[in-house]
């Protein structure tokens, strides 16, 4: 693994955190590399049920590295986009801790995560075009689907940057914490670590995909991916833990 990005487990949580401080957390080809092997071990491990993206010393991604850029380096992979995640999702949830600031491809990598938990100082914004260039990672295109598109199109004309309280107002984050970003993001993994991982997945992958279904076929589609829900162990064993006044005991299947 790259040390440009280090990873940990905590509760059954994978905490990666860009580690290019000095570079505000800039994205290059080896950080990029190094997301997406881990987001492949979040999915490969059954012990890990939930991600979170994060970056080290207080700032969470300032977008791609211009420096690396001069030098014809891209920092996307092929079939996963821009930091190894923005065209590729993974199948489990992840969450965006975000302080200091998420700009550009920083932005673009905060939406492509499921949940966002950032800090009261955090500053965001896809200021591509006072670079003469565009957020081509996901800002021109699905933050129109997350926020007004009036607002996405000032973002991406103006360049300016909104702040916490701005992006809660829009539903662009999820929680605004005053203390540490990561506790708050621990926080609501703990809280979706503890439900059936399977109803979770399989979740997750019907609002992801349900978008882009006809309206006349939603429910027909949705009924190819629910029996594997309702009929597994885990559906009967939630039922059980309920009756008995327990916590159950998840076995992903």
């Amino acid at each position: 693994m790259s040390e440009d990005l280090l990873t940990r487990v905590e509760d059954g949580v994978l905490i990666m955190t860009i580690n290019r401080p000095e570079a505000k957390n800039a994205m290059n080809k080896a950080a990029a590399e190094a997301i997406a092997a881990a987001l492949d071990r979040l999915d490969a491990e059954d012990d890990l049920r939930v991600g979170i993206l994060t970056g080290a010393g207080g700032t969470f991604c300032s977008g791609m590295d211009l420096k690396g850029f001069l030098r014809g380096e891209a920092p996307s992979i092929e079939g996963r986009g821009f930091g190894g995640l923005t065209e590729r999702k993974p199948v489990k949830p992840l969450i965006a801790a975000v302080e200091g600031y998420a700009l550009a491809g920083g932005l673009e990598l905060m939406i492509a995560c499921d949940l966002v938990v950032a800090h009261e100082g955090a500053k965001f914004g896809i200021p591509e075009a006072k670079r003469g260039l565009a957020a081509a990672a996901g800002g021109l295109m699905v933050l129109p689907d997350l926020i007004p598109h009036k607002v996405a199109m000032e973002l991406a004309l103006t360049g300016e940057f909104i702040d916490a309280a701005r992006a809660y107002d829009l539903g662009l984050i999820n929680r605004v914490v005053t203390g540490s970003v990561i506790d708050g993001a621990m926080e609501l993994a703990r809280s979706i670590a503890a439900n059936g991982p399977l109803a979770v997945r399989v979740s997750k992958q019907i609002i992801e995909e349900s978008r882009g279904w006809p309206r006349a076929e939603r429910y027909k589609q949705q009924a190819k991916l629910l029996p594997q829900v309702f009929m597994s162990e885990d559906a009967r064993e939630g039922a059980s833990a309920f009756a008995e006044k327990r916590a159950p005991n998840w076995k992903g299947k």
